[in-house]
């Protein structure tokens, strides 16, 4: 991924907390030859060495599994809040004229190695693991306990579960950093008054 020096985000913790913020990945591996991509709800987690995985899962009847060989690179792309900045936007529109569009754009890149989990109990505490985390914000927690057990076990035949040994993480924030305070101002005010969340406006606004 193309990064200038001003859009670059290595910050291990922001980056495990934006991955945290939008989970669904764009898991993209190549099969026989060709470049395949599948949309996943990936949660990150540590292992017992330390190392950053992230886990999911597969319909069975999913392909990719058994096409793609254990050990084998994949990324993962997780993409955040993105905005069209006009020109109209800039103070220097009504001044020298020199400006143009851009788009700014919040995502962050899992380069890793994948395997795949079968095991029932190992499949289980995976998705019981998911589900806790999507789950944590509401009121009454919806729990996989809660679902008749000879279901969730017909449920659980149904997917293969997939791991990823994340070896590089990478974040590329493109959030106006390389404009001016007034343009940035500007810029935050915009996308406000369009109605984008707080939240939202802070991936794609920040100042150097």
């Amino acid at each position: 991924m193309y990064r200038p020096p001003h859009f670059r985000e290595d910050d291990p913790v922001r980056l495990e907390q934006f991955v945290a913020r939008h989970p669904l990945a764009c898991v993209v591996a190549q099969v026989e030859g060709v470049l395949t991509a599948n949309h996943l709800p990936l949660q990150l987690v540590h292992g017992d060495a330390g190392e950053r995985v992230l886990r999911g899962h597969v319909a069975r009847a999913n392909e990719l599994w058994r096409l793609l060989p254990a050990e084998s690179a994949v990324l993962a792309v997780f993409t955040g809040a993105d905005a069209y900045v006009t020109p109209a936007w800039y103070a220097a529109k009504s001044t020298t004229g020199e400006v143009v569009p851009t788009w700014n754009y919040a995502v962050v890149h899992a380069h890793g190695t994948v395997r795949f989990e079968h095991d029932p109990v190992r499949l289980r505490a995976l998705v019981e693991g998911l589900t806790d985390q999507h789950e944590s914000r509401r009121a009454a927690p919806w729990q996989v306990s809660d679902a008749p057990g000879r279901y969730v076990d017909r449920m659980l035949s149904g997917i293969v579960g997939i791991e990823i040994v994340v070896t590089r993480l990478e974040g590329k924030f493109k959030s106006s950093q390389n404009r001016s305070d007034d343009d940035r101002r500007r810029i935050e005010a915009e996308l406000a008054a369009a109605g984008m969340p707080h939240e939202s406006r802070a991936e794609l606004v920040r100042k150097p």
